[in-house]
């Protein structure tokens, strides 16, 4: 008897063992997270300017950057005062927030993977489109050598891009301090070394706390988003407002909408995680 209950006891103690080893849904989720974030941080930060930049560098005009630089504010401005409720028209915003509360309210239900992949893989699939259309449209203006004007169209599919993943996950963006965090998070996907740090951990900040520097105007934050983002594609805006050869700058959207929507998503999706009531469960493990 004493070895039957010996056994036992053991037996016990070895499925609690598995049983704690043994990740939820949420934590492989979690874990699979990590591992996407920390390759595409690593990516960025050891970025460096590429043999064409370098080759382009003493050949664009000094004043081109300005020139971008206000391009960006005047899109950022415009979309951000009166052309939210124009983007919105693109897309069926009910219908999007309806989804997600399906979903969402499935994973609660189900509490397995398979709901976690659906709202993770439905929010995946939003930068597709306006990638394919905002490459599309980079590419026919590098044709024509059109240059400049491209970018307002660019910076339209990027926010509507970032607007349905927010959506997808959740979250508003027509607050001033979502509005500031947007802006945040292209400046994390559009900098690289130690700017990109600095960019990340703001953008983690307000992941953690849903704060932002109330010090910082909207504004304020709008140029410096269209600083950095004028220096990241200066060369290649250049290069699109060549006719023929523009269409190798004007391909380089595809490229730079990706790269932005990723990094949106990512931090999206980690938002919604730490927003869901088992991850303080597993924060305190």
């Amino acid at each position: 008897m004493k070895t039957g209950a010996f056994l036992s006891g053991d037996a016990l103690l070895f499925l609690e063992i598995i049983m704690r080893k043994r990740k939820t849904p949420l934590q492989k989720e979690l874990q699979l997270l990590e591992k996407q974030e920390k390759r595409y941080l690593e990516q960025r930060q050891n970025q460096s300017d590429s043999r064409l930049n370098r080759f382009l560098e003493d050949k664009v005009p000094d004043k081109l950057q300005k020139t971008l630089e206000k391009a960006f504010c005047s899109a950022f401005r415009l979309i951000f005062l009166k052309g939210i409720s124009v983007i919105e028209k693109t897309y069926k915003k009910e219908e999007l927030e309806k989804d997600f509360k399906v979903q969402d309210y499935a994973n609660q239900i189900k509490n397995d993977r398979k709901s976690l992949k659906s709202i993770r893989k439905n929010a995946g699939s939003t930068g597709r489109f306006n990638t394919l259309a905002s490459g599309t449209a980079g590419l026919g203006m590098g044709l024509i050598g059109v240059g400049i004007p491209d970018i307002p169209v660019f910076t339209g599919f990027l926010l509507r891009s970032i607007y349905q993943i927010a959506l997808k996950y959740g979250f508003s963006y027509e607050e001033e301090k979502e509005k500031k965090w947007i802006l945040l998070l292209i400046q994390g996907a559009a900098s690289y070394g130690e700017k990109q740090k600095a960019a990340d951990k703001a953008v983690e900040c307000y992941i953690q706390n849903e704060l932002v520097d109330n010090s910082i105007p909207l504004d304020e934050i709008i140029q410096e988003t269209a600083r950095i983002l004028s220096g990241e594609l200066l060369y290649m805006k250049f290069l699109q407002g060549i006719p023929i050869v523009g269409v190798v700058g004007g391909a380089f959207d595809f490229k730079y909408m990706k790269e932005i929507t990723t990094y949106a998503e990512i931090k999206y999706r980690k938002r919604y995680y730490r927003n869901l009531s088992e991850y303080d469960m597993i924060e305190k493990k």
